[in-house]
């Protein structure tokens, strides 16, 4: 979901994935993660050692993509220099930022392309998301918030919410009740494996209640 219009996806774990609010044709599905359990967030993290196997070595259409995006960075960069009042270019670059993984120079572009214009849902989504991954859930929360204020019927920000409710703010139930707000708005919402949304909510209270009656 999240040009592209304004937003993307956020953690890029297995099972704590955030999602784009940029269109992508498929409205219908939310890449909802399977949950292995109550709260089984497991967190992968890439070790590079400083003499990279040969054979881990990008190819080179990989190395091409990456000198595309470096350059389109350097030439948005030089354009909201000469032209800082240009809204349209502060979030394009705030799109290349989040696309390379710079979510604090996507913080910033976005945070100045929003004092030069209100935005929209999709763009409060993606600073969201880039709050995210800097490890500030709360103010990722406060910007789906301000998403959903702005479009009521917008799921993106809906199913973002949830995620962060769920896996970083431990709020099992303030999630739940995001995600049905979602389905509320579409009740034929799926996840991303075809799992009707309303069946994968149904586990996660299994799971919430399973847990709950291990602990007395």
């Amino acid at each position: 979901m999240t040009k592209r219009q304004s937003s993307k996806t956020g953690g890029k774990t297995a099972d704590q994935k955030t999602v784009s609010a940029r269109p992508t044709g498929n409205l219908v599905t939310y890449f909802i993660i399977f949950v292995f359990g109550f709260l089984a967030g497991v967190a992968f993290t890439v070790i590079r050692s400083s003499s990279p196997d040969p054979a881990s070595t990008p190819a080179p259409q990989e190395h091409s993509q990456n000198d595309q995006a470096h350059q389109a960075i350097l030439n948005l960069e030089a354009e909201v220099t000469a032209n800082p009042d240009d809204y349209q270019a502060w979030v394009r670059l705030g799109h290349l930022y989040f696309d390379t993984d710079q979510p604090q120079k996507a913080i910033k572009a976005y945070t100045t392309g929003l004092e030069l214009h209100k935005g929209d849902a999709n763009l409060l989504t993606d600073l969201g998301v880039m709050y995210r991954r800097t490890n500030q859930p709360a103010k990722a929360v406060e910007y789906f918030d301000k998403a959903i204020a702005m479009d009521p019927v917008h799921m993106p920000s809906r199913f973002n919410k949830g995620i962060v409710l769920f896996y970083d703010l431990d709020d099992p139930e303030g999630a739940i009740g995001s995600w049905e707000s979602l389905l509320q708005i579409d009740p034929e919402a799926k996840t991303s494996s075809g799992e009707p949304l309303g069946q994968f909510i149904k586990r996660v209270k299994e799971d919430l209640a399973k847990h709950k009656a291990e602990q007395h």
